[in-house]
């Protein structure tokens, strides 16, 4: 099973949540939503090789966080992955919209000036915004829109930009996650928790929850569940070769 986006820090016992993710022999995406959270978050991924840890900072603590861009730059020529990172419409964020974009501009510039990242991206309610700075970072590298919620009109623009999607737990529960995921490429497509933010029967989702989705995909791609594995597995492969 594949994770593309869980906070393996921020679960209460992270060591275990560690260890069911080894024991199932998964491969994860670990993000982080602040540049000094990247060191002991990594720590984590010592356990397994399918482990990755990925430098973000997350669009709803870009204005308490933005001084940390001067850690991101160090950082960022350590690894591979980049995220939690993007911009957050919700109007309870608006206030830090400005800081938001210096921030989501310079983590762009800044994965260009590596040569490209694999980005997995927040764009609730700012879809349009987060298209426009991709537009304008050609260089950035491979953008994976994570849960993505915005109209039929922005995943198509989204789609023709050749972004990637992760879906979940979360997003397989709503019929408009639903009719977002029938228009998206499944050799773009690949599975995600947002652990352990999202909920599941008022408890945390676990990484291994990415097996609702599994089967999820199987009703919509109208295929067996050991196809949709294998179709996630090749998706995989081509995204980090």
């Amino acid at each position: 099973m594949i994770d593309l986006h869980a906070h393996l820090d921020l679960y209460p016992n992270p060591a275990d949540v560690v260890a069911g993710c080894v024991d199932r022999e998964m491969f994860i995406l670990s993000v982080t939503n602040t540049p000094s959270a990247w060191k002991r978050s990594s720590e984590l991924a010592t356990e397994s090789s399918r482990i990755r840890t990925a430098l973000g900072l997350h669009p709803q603590l870009a204005g308490e966080r933005r001084h940390e861009l001067p850690l991101f730059d160090e950082l960022i020529s350590k690894v591979r992955y980049v995220g939690e990172i993007g911009l957050d419409g919700a109007p309870e964020h608006r206030q830090s919209w400005q800081d938001q974009t210096h921030v989501f501009d310079h983590i762009l510039s800044s994965c260009e000036s590596e040569g490209g990242k694999i980005m997995t991206i927040h764009s609730r309610r700012a879809a349009t915004a987060v298209l426009d700075h991709l537009e304008r970072h050609t260089e950035a590298g491979v953008a994976i829109l994570h849960w993505f919620s915005g109209t039929k009109q922005e995943l198509r623009r989204a789609i023709d930009a050749g972004c990637w999607f992760s879906v979940g737990p979360g997003m397989v529960a709503s019929p408009t996650g639903l009719r977002l995921i029938r228009e998206m490429p499944k050799e773009r497509v690949l599975t995600e928790s947002d652990g352990p933010f999202t909920r599941i029967d008022e408890r945390s989702a676990w990484p291994w929850d990415v097996a609702l989705a599994c089967g999820v995909l199987a009703s919509i791609w109208k295929c067996e569940l050991h196809d949709v594995h294998g179709q996630l597995r090749s998706n995989l492969q081509a995204l980090v070769v």
